[in-house]
Order: structure tokens, then C-alpha cells, then sequence
């Protein structure tokens, strides 16, 4: 490399441009996938201009997972690219097991490619269960990975699980350009929550839309956490007990009693997008498109980040009053497109590629939060 010398004698080195794809060092990358979604694997490194490195994952006859990692990865960056689908136990297992393959063949740094963290929904405590997200990040830590690329965490507060660095990319700029892009008549539109707990996010929506906002409260239950468990019950009564009971004094906790579906805001004449970052049972989105259609929405979208469309749920979404679901490629879904035409797909491998070139090159990654765009 030629030095300059600059007025006061000392040497400095050439000024450099910001790089792209093409000025990426592909000597010390490898990216390998396991088998949950290998076409997105190859169409990031694709955009990236490397090979994807060889990587084969299989099961034995007992179910037991097997890697087998063809290139040599000592001392170099390995980048797993493996996102959660419907089979998410062995989707978890293949990750560690490639994870802790690389660890042991003295792989310089291992970093976690995972679109749509899987058990992100498991958050929060239960019942009498646990917080399995938190589980899983031990996991992930201890297997060996020293980094982690996910997308649209279910909450924000998962990347405090983790002993190791997360960067939590955002699909909300595609979503929001194929808002302006491919919805006619957008500016006639409302942005909608399902329920109160999406409102944040369809408010980020409609102050970058410039669009007004809709609410809906009440729904049916969600989850066993809203049905009579055992923390109900009175405590027994035994000869052995105390006579001064504990709960004497203690104010009863009040039933939760969900209202009937409701409607905060006005979309009569207007198109309603209904934004969330996974859509899975598609009943209560089914149940929410009824009723903007009884209140006189004209058209109905629903937009969301991870599409697992599980069970029947394209069927559902077949026949619902529902316009277009938009999702992005986070998850495979073809085999949904097959079975409902109103799924639509958006690509995020240029936003994963460019995370990527950036942590290898060790770049900022404030970038891409606000600079992200369809553009090749």
C-alpha cells in the first residue's frame, strides 16, 4: 500500500471510500446455513458475491442431528444464517451444533444470522412456567456464537438475555415503501392495531406515513394465562394449619373481563393496513378484518415482518375479507403461497447482506436504521 505524507512529515495511510459488496475481503468469510431456510442463505451470499460455504446437516434414523462442514474455518469469521420456521426444536438444535462444530475447529468469530428468533414469543412469565427466551440465549452464548443478527424482536428487551452483542435489524422501511409503493390511494388509508398491544408500532407507522390511527380493544382470549388456574383456589384447610390464615386481609385480585370488540378511530370509507411483527394463528387478524369491514372499511391489508402462517392459516386467510398479506421472507412460506394467493413476499437479503459486510468490516451498524431501502 502506498503511504502519503501529509505537511507535517508524519505517514498516514490513503484516504478510503466507504466500501460495497464488491470491496468485502471474502478470504476470512464463510457462510454456512442449516436446513430451515436455504434459499435465503444463498441469496445473501449472492448479494454478497461469495460462494456459500459447505455445509451439510442431517438427521439419523433416531432424529439426532449431524453437521459436516466441508472448508476449513480456522481463524476465519463464520456467519450462520438459520432463521426459526414451524419446526423450531430442530431448527434450534441445528444452529448449536453448527455453532459448536465451528467453536471447536478454531473458528476466529461466530456470528448467529437469525431473521425471526424462534420462542421470542415466550417472553414473559406464565403461569407456573418460565421465560424460555431466556433459556435460549444461554444456549446460543454457550454453544459458541460471539454475535447475533436477528429481525423485529417480539419484545426489544430479549437482546438484555443475551451475554453476547445483538443487533436487531427493522423490516418496518420495506414495509413502509411498499406502503407508498404498491398500495394505490395510500394516503386514504388508516394504520390499525389489532389490540392495544400493537399500538406503539402502528403509531411508528403513522407518524412516518403522516397517516391517522385506529384501535381496536377487546378480544378473545389469547392464551390459558386469562382461564381459572390453581393460584385461584382458597388455601386448604387442614387440623394441622395455622389458625391465623396468611391471606386474611389480603384484597381479592379482580377477574379480567374483556369487552366486546371495539373500534378507537374511524376507518369507514378508508383502506385499513394492519401492521405486526409475526403472524401465525390468523384467527384474531380474521376476527379484526370483520369488523373493519362492519365499519365500513373499504379495503382490508395486513402487514407483518415474520409470516408463519402455521396449521390452516392460509385457508383462513383464503377466505377471509382480508385484501393482501404482506410479509417479508424471514420465514419460508412458499408452500402457504401456494395455498392462498393473497400473500404477498417482500426480500430482505440486501438488508441481511449489508449487515453482515458491515460487522465484518467493522463498520457502523446505526446506518442501516436509517438508510434502509429496496435499492440494489
Amino acid at each position: 500500500m502506498l503511504l502519503q505524507r501529509n505537511k507535517l512529515g508524519s505517514v498516514r495511510p490513503p484516504k478510503r471510500c466507504r466500501s460495497d459488496m464488491d470491496n468485502i475481503s471474502t478470504s476470512d468469510i464463510v457462510i454456512i446455513n442449516g436446513n430451515s431456510h436455504p434459499d435465503l442463505a444463498n441469496s445473501v451470499a449472492e448479494r454478497m458475491g461469495i460462494k456459500n460455504g459447505g455445509c451439510s446437516v442431517f438427521h439419523k434414523s433416531n432424529r439426532e442431528t449431524i453437521v459436516e462442514i466441508s472448508d476449513s474455518v480456522r481463524g476465519k469469521d463464520i456467519y450462520i444464517i438459520q432463521t426459526g420456521t414451524k419446526d423450531a426444536n430442530n431448527n434450534i438444535m441445528e444452529l448449536l451444533i453448527m455453532a459448536y462444530a465451528c467453536k471447536t475447529s478454531s473458528a476466529r468469530s461466530i456470528v448467529g444470522v437469525i431473521p425471526y428468533l424462534p420462542y421470542s414469543k415466550q417472553c414473559k412469565m406464565r403461569k407456573r412456567g418460565c421465560i424460555v427466551s431466556k433459556l435460549l440465549a444461554k444456549m446460543m452464548c454457550t454453544s459458541g456464537l460471539t454475535h447475533i443478527i436477528t429481525m423485529d424482536l417480539h419484545q426489544k428487551e430479549i437482546q438484555g438475555f443475551f451475554d453476547i452483542p445483538v443487533d436487531n435489524l427493522r423490516a418496518s422501511p420495506f414495509l413502509l415503501q411498499y406502503i407508498q409503493e404498491s398500495i394505490p390511494d395510500y394516503r386514504n388509508s388508516v394504520i390499525v392495531a389489532r389490540n392495544p398491544g400493537v399500538a406503539k408500532k402502528a403509531n411508528s407507522y403513522a407518524e412516518r406515513l403522516r397517516l391517522g390511527l385506529a384501535v381496536i380493544h377487546g378480544e378473545q382470549k389469547e392464551a390459558e394465562s386469562d382461564e381459572v388456574d390453581g393460584r385461584y383456589s382458597p388455601p386448604p384447610t387442614s387440623s394441622r394449619q395455622r389458625t391465623t390464615s396468611v391471606s386474611v386481609g389480603v384484597p381479592e385480585h379482580p377477574s379480567k373481563v374483556k369487552p366486546p370488540l371495539t373500534i378507537v378511530g374511524d376507518v369507514n370509507g378508508r383502506i385499513a393496513i394492519m401492521v405486526d411483527d409475526l403472524i401465525d394463528d390468523v384467527q384474531a387478524f380474521v376476527a379484526a378484518a370483520e369488523m373493519l369491514k362492519d365499519n365500513g372499511a373499504c379495503k382490508i391489508y395486513v402487514l407483518a415482518t415474520h409470516g408463519l402462517l402455521s396449521s390452516d392459516a392460509p385457508r383462513l386467510l383464503e377466505e377471509s375479507v382480508i385484501d393482501e398479506i404482506v410479509v417479508t421472507n424471514t420465514i419460508p412460506h412458499e408452500v402457504q403461497k401456494l395455498q392462498c394467493n393473497k400473500i404477498k413476499t417482500i426480500d430482505i437479503s440486501i438488508l441481511i447482506a449489508e449487515a453482515i459486510r458491515r460487522i465484518h468490516n467493522k463498520e457502523s451498524m446505526s446506518y442501516l436504521f436509517r438508510n434502509v431501502t429496496l435499492e440494489d
